[in-house]
């Protein structure tokens, strides 16, 4: 079924089952069908069909979601904007996708304006209060289109339908296409992956400018018939009252939030019963984060994929979830995984590679990129960059960025490995590890943390976590305390600033 008849299919079957309970509304399913509808009719009184891009920069709401269906009815490109990017990124960006038309709402509108992020030829358009001059009101462009007709035929399969920027954790962010069928082909893994019905509750808390927030369980839920509450933004006691108030069953937290909520205060006596299973992924998650959520009798599934995969390329299911803490799973419903050396050749399980993905879900290239697509894309396979291995039971196992592999004295340390030992310091909060270049070894390991709210690090203490636990090249040499690592919206950790704090400082702690 193709995405544009979704949200018509469910107002068809499930009229007047909720859709979604957001920021700036409620719908059934034949409301949210009006509302997708009347998108669609504003985007066509405005001219945008094929081959157009539509960008949005605002916080998580239901327009924002019926502005994406609307692009799949019109045959447009949807492009989420990072909202926490700085102007001159925005306009860096939106200079290379060069959309017809660029929405922003408060309190984005007025940088947008004073800074001229967009495009000549671009037209700009608020959704909130703040009209600057020269931009158009999306409220009074969507009365005056009322009335009209969306008049666009369905889209193919391999119409392009989501232009989203990777996160940008090293090096320039890039555009993935991902088309109709790609979305399609995530919801079909989304749906074996959480046994998805429609009676179903969702918490969306993540941004949609990602693929998480966006694709893991947010647009297939609204494909199944669910129910959705989409929250503007991650706050820990907004995100503990509707998981019990309104009996959540399904959500999303990366282990940024995981570790907000389990340090919450109402974390050990809230009433988390409703709850099938709690969705992670974006990084490496900490054992001791998964320990926490399996305490309390949820089974925690983590999903790895990338942008490129829309995401979901690997993932758990509850009834494996305890048995194989910290694994990400297997290979994600038609999807396929294999673990590579550098000369392309399979390896042995047991033994770390490059991971690569192929699967209807992987994005069609990076936008007016031939030479980087050719390269991610090449022999058939999304080459991810990622490092893993599968275990004897065919489960995998990311290990970290190929990037990021430390080769100290000839020898390979995985970082994720080190961080592991680190997390489990009672002080450490967060943790990275990086190479620092050594004249006699190549590189050395050097650990960044930050301590628990009153901790006080003591790097004797720290150093000793490692005896009999790690061989001895793979112990840090050099240890640097800092207030908090640099992520990026989703979590991540940035490595490559990692990298210019220890060069800056010398690695000193």
């Amino acid at each position: 079924m193709n995405v544009c008849e979704w949200i018509r299919t469910n107002a068809r079957l499930r009229r007047d089952h909720t859709a979604l309970c957001a920021p700036d509304g409620r719908w059934t399913y034949a409301a949210f069908d009006r509302l997708v509808e009347e998108t669609a009719a504003l985007l066509a009184a405005q001219g945008i069909g094929r081959g157009d891009a539509l960008a949005w920069l605002a916080l998580n709401s239901g327009t924002m979601l019926a502005a994406l269906f609307a692009c799949a009815r019109r045959g447009a490109m949807f492009v989420p904007i990072n909202w926490r990017l700085e102007p001159a990124e925005h306009r860096a960006l939106l200079a290379e996708c060069q959309p017809a038309l660029l929405v922003a709402d408060d309190p984005f509108t007025a940088a947008c304006a004073d800074q001229a992020v967009a495009p000549a030829g671009t037209r700009c358009v608020a959704l909130g209060a703040t009209v600057p001059r020269g931009w158009a009101s999306w409220d009074a462009w969507r009365e005056r289109a009322r009335v009209a007709g969306a008049g666009a035929d369905a889209p193919g399969d391999d119409a392009p339908l989501l232009l989203c920027y990777t996160s940008g954790s090293t090096g320039r962010p890039k555009g993935a296409v991902l088309s109709h069928a790609a979305l399609q082909a995530n919801a079909d893994a989304s749906v074996d992956m959480h046994g998805l019905r429609s009676d179903d509750r969702v918490l969306t808390t993540l941004p949609l400018f990602h693929v998480g927030g966006l694709n893991i369980q947010t647009t297939p839920a609204l494909r199944t018939g669910c129910t959705v509450w989409l929250h503007p933004k991650f706050d820990a006691d907004a995100a503990l009252d509707t998981i019990v108030r309104e009996r959540i069953t399904l959500t999303v937290l990366v282990p940024a939030q995981l570790q907000a909520l389990i340090a919450h205060p109402r974390w050990a006596g809230a009433d988390l019963s409703s709850l099938r299973m709690i969705s992670t992924g974006s990084t490496v998650v900490p054992e001791a984060l998964i320990r926490a959520v399996h305490a309390r009798g949820i089974p925690m599934v983590q999903v790895w994929g990338a942008t490129e995969t829309a995401p979901i390329a690997a993932c758990l299911h509850a009834d494996e979830a305890f048995r194989k803490a910290g694994s990400t799973g297997r290979a994600a419903c038609d999807c396929e995984l294999r673990i590579v050396d550098p000369l392309g050749r399979d390896v042995p399980a047991g033994t770390s590679g490059e991971i690569l993905v192929r699967g209807a879900n992987v994005m069609s290239g990076y936008w007016r990129d031939a030479k980087a697509t050719a390269q991610a894309l090449a022999d058939g396979w999304f080459h991810s960059g990622d490092s893993g291995h599968l275990d004897d039971d065919g489960f995998l196992w990311v290990d970290g960025r190929l990037k990021d592999m430390i080769i100290s004295g000839g020898e390979n340390v995985s970082p994720a490995e080190v961080e592991a030992v680190l997390l489990d310091c009672a002080e450490i909060a967060e943790a990275a590890v990086v190479g620092r270049p050594d004249e006699r070894w190549g590189e050395v390991v050097v650990a960044v943390v930050a301590p628990k709210s009153g901790a006080a690090i003591e790097p004797a203490h720290v150093f000793g976590l490692f005896q009999g636990r790690l061989a001895r090249f793979k112990h840090p040499k050099d240890l640097l305390v800092v207030d908090a690592l640099p992520r990026n919206a989703l979590g991540k950790v940035l490595k490559d600033d990692v990298r210019k704090l220890v060069a800056a400082r010398g690695g000193q702690g």
